[in-house]
């Protein structure tokens, strides 16, 4: 058995919630690095303890038509996000729902898409900053 470590993405910090998905929408914030936009809101999960982060993925069918490809994209995100939540978890005080955006018809390759995550991130932490 692999013992787990903080880079795994469980299922605790999987963004299922209809109703949390609801409140992302009709009360978050955006924060955009070409072409990734992340959508957040402070949230209560309630029971789970010291749980911070919920985060989904979406890829627009607008953009990819067939859903391998829609897949492939998203599994990218959510392995950028799994390398990178360090740098989201590490300036949150409270819980957060996020919502990860690719927003492009370009095909960019792992790496590109990796970088801009981390700077994505970086612009939400200055973002949180400012508001507080």
């Amino acid at each position: 058995m692999v013992p787990k470590t903080d880079t795994t993405y469980p299922k605790h910090e999987k963004l299922k919630s209809k109703s949390a998905i609801d409140l992302l929408f009709s009360k978050g914030t955006s924060v955009s690095k070409y072409p990734l936009r992340l959508v957040y809101a402070a949230a209560d999960f309630g029971h789970e303890e010291g749980q911070k982060v919920k985060l989904g993925v979406s890829v627009s069918k607008k953009n990819f038509k067939k859903a391998v490809d829609r897949n492939y994209f998203k599994r990218v995100l959510r392995e950028t996000y799994r390398l990178n939540k360090n740098l989201l978890s590490e300036n949150l005080d409270e819980p957060y729902i996020f919502m990860l955006f690719y927003q492009t018809k370009d095909r960019l390759q792992f790496e590109e898409i990796n970088t801009k995550t981390v700077q994505l991130f970086e612009k939400f932490a200055k973002a949180i900053i400012k508001t507080e």
